[in-house]
């Protein structure tokens, strides 16, 4: 489902490779405005959701903790290893 419309832009992108060339900046952040809008819409209505926001909010806060304190620690560990 997600593969269609990869392909049908690669292909939009072949054909229209030789004009000039486009700044998608603002659409590419229209689209991801509305893309967090609707999944705000969704959860803000959704009932059994939003009554455990506080568990999910804290797992998804420990979640984020562990995966920003291990890649500084996996960094921390390869510059040492390649001595950067």
């Amino acid at each position: 489902m997600l593969v269609l419309p990869l392909i049908v832009g690669l292909f939009f992108g072949y054909l229209l490779r030789q004009r000039k060339k486009i700044d998608l900046a603002k659409v590419t952040l229209g689209t991801i405005l509305i893309l967090i809008f609707s999944l705000g819409f969704t959860i803000g209505s959704n009932n059994e959701l939003l009554s455990s926001m506080s568990s999910v909010g804290l797992n998804a806060f420990l979640m984020a903790l562990l995966a920003i304190g291990f890649s500084v620690l996996f960094v921390a560990f390869i510059r040492r290893r390649v001595r950067i």
